[in-house]
C-alpha cells in the first residue's frame, strides 16, 4: 500500500517555531515502520517557515507579509530536511526533498513530470519529503497550506490511505478548544456532512499554522473522491500511521474513499485549478450537468462574471447561486454575451458546440 502523511507546522514545531526533534523523530520511526512492513510512504511535511523564525531572529511571532515568509522557508527548509535525513538515515532509508507548487498540478505536463518524479523515488526505495515550494511562490497562485497538496499528492501516487496528522485527535462536532461537549466523529461517510463539520471546528489551530481543520476536511474531501481513504488524527499518538494502515478502531476520523473515483482529470479540474471567473446557468442546464452528466449548453446560461479565455476554468452556479460543477470553458468572457440562451442551431458560425464539453466538466461533491 502506498500511504502519504502529512504532518503540519503546529504538530512539528515549537510555540516559538524551533523545530520539535522529537516530532521528526517519531514520524520517521513510524514511516520506517511503515516500509519495513512492505508499505510505500510519502511524507508531506510543514514547518520550514517555522524553522526559520529562530534562525533569523523572529522571536515574537510569525510576520505577515510574503516576502518575508519567502525568506523564512528558504531558511529553514534546509534545516528541516536536515533532520529528516538523519533520522531516516538511522533506519537504512534514504529521504529526498520535493518542492511543489500549484503549476506542478494546473499544468498538464508538469503533473506528468512530478508524478513519474514521485513514482520513480518511490520504486528506489525513497521516501519522498513533500513541501510546497514558499520560496519561490508567487503569492496569488499558492495554496497556503499543505492539506490540499497532500490530497492531490495521494491521487499522483495512486495511494490508497492519507494520513493528516494534527494537534487533536480527530474531527469533532464542534471546536474542542471552547466547546467542552465537542465530541469525536470516529467515521464520515456522507461527504456532504464535511462542510457542516468544518464551520463547526474553527479556524487553525495556532498562529503558527495555516491550515486548521477546515483545510483537513477539504483534503479529504479531494481524497474521498480520488479513491483514497483519510485519516485524520493526533500527530502525538502512540503508533498512529501503523494503527491508520491496519484501520484501527478509534485511530481518529476516518473520511471513508468514494466508491466512483474521479478520473485524474476531473480531480484535476475540479479541485486543483484556479476559476477564471463564473458562468451562471438555470435549473434545466444544472439538471442535466448533474443528473445526466451531459454537457453545458448555451441555451442554459443565464449570465457570467470574470474576464476568461477558452480553456480557463470557471466555475458552473445555478439559480440557488451555489457553485455546483467547474469546468474548462470553450468560448471567452467577451464572446459569453452573444452566446448565451441561444439553442445549438441557432449558435453562429464557427462557435462551439458546448460551452463546456462534459469530459472537461466536473461536479462538484
Amino acid at each position: 500500500m502506498i500511504v502519504v502523511v502529512k504532518i503540519g507546522t503546529s504538530s512539528i514545531t515549537e510555540a516559538d517555531g524551533t523545530i520539535r526533534a522529537e516530532a521528526v523523530a517519531k514520524l520517521s520511526s513510524e514511516v520506517a515502520e511503515a516500509v519495513s512492513g512492505g508499505h510505500q510512504a510519502v511524507v508531506v511535511s510543514s514547518g520550514a517557515i517555522g524553522a526559520g523564525l529562530p534562525v533569523l531572529g523572529f522571536d515574537h511571532g510569525r510576520p505577515r507579509d510574503s516576502v518575508t515568509l519567502q525568506a523564512l522557508s528558504a531558511v529553514g527548509q534546509s534545516r528541516l530536511m536536515a533532520m529528516y535525513q538523519e533520522r531516516f538515515h538511522s533506519y537504512g532509508l534514504i529521504c529526498g526533498q520535493v518542492l511543489l507548487a500549484p503549476r506542478d498540478f494546473l499544468e498538464r505536463s508538469q503533473y506528468l513530470h512530478a508524478q513519474r518524479t514521485l513514482n520513480r523515488l518511490l520504486k528506489l526505495g525513497v521516501v519522498p519529503i513533500v513541501n510546497e515550494n514558499d520560496a519561490v511562490a508567487d503569492d496569488a497562485i499558492r495554496w497556503g497550506d499543505n492539506d490540499r497538496i497532500a490530497a492531490l499528492v495521494a491521487h499522483m501516487v495512486g495511494a490508497e490511505l492519507l494520513v493528516l496528522l494534527t494537534d487533536t485527535e480527530g474531527v469533532h462536532t464542534a471546536d474542542p478548544r471552547s466547546d467542552a461537549e465537542a465530541r469525536i466523529v470516529e467515521r464520515i461517510t456522507d461527504l456532504s456532512l464535511l462542510e457542516e463539520l468544518a464551520a463547526a471546528a474553527g479556524g487553525a489551530g495556532t498562529e503558527r499554522g495555516s491550515g486548521g481543520m477546515a483545510s483537513k476536511l477539504a483534503a479529504a474531501r479531494i481524497a474521498s473522491w480520488s479513491g483514497v481513504r483519510t485519516v485524520i488524527a493526533a500527530a502525538d499518538r502512540h503508533r498512529v500511521v501503523a494503527d491508520a494502515l491496519a484501520g484501527q478502531p478509534g485511530v481518529g476520523s476516518t473520511v471513508v474513499a468514494q466508491p466512483q473515483r474521479l478520473s485524474a482529470r476531473k480531480l484535476w479540474i475540479g479541485f486543483a485549478m484556479m476559476p477564471s471567473g463564473t458562468v451562471r446557468v438555470d435549473a434545466g442546464a444544472r439538471g442535466a450537468v448533474v443528473e445526466r452528466g451531459a454537457s453545458l449548453l448555451a441555451i442554459g446560461i443565464t449570465g457570467h462574471e470574470g474576464v476568461f479565455q477558452p480553456g480557463d476554468a470557471v466555475d458552473v452556479r445555478g439559480p440557488d447561486d451555489q457553485i455546483f460543477a467547474r469546468g474548462l470553458v470553450e468560448v471567452s468572457s467577451d464572446d459569453m454575451g452573444a452566446v448565451a440562451g441561444l439553442r445549438s442551431e441557432a449558435m453562429p458560425p464557427g462557435a462551439p458546440d458546448e460551452v463546456i464539453h462534459r469530459d472537461s466538466l466536473t461536479v462538484l461533491p
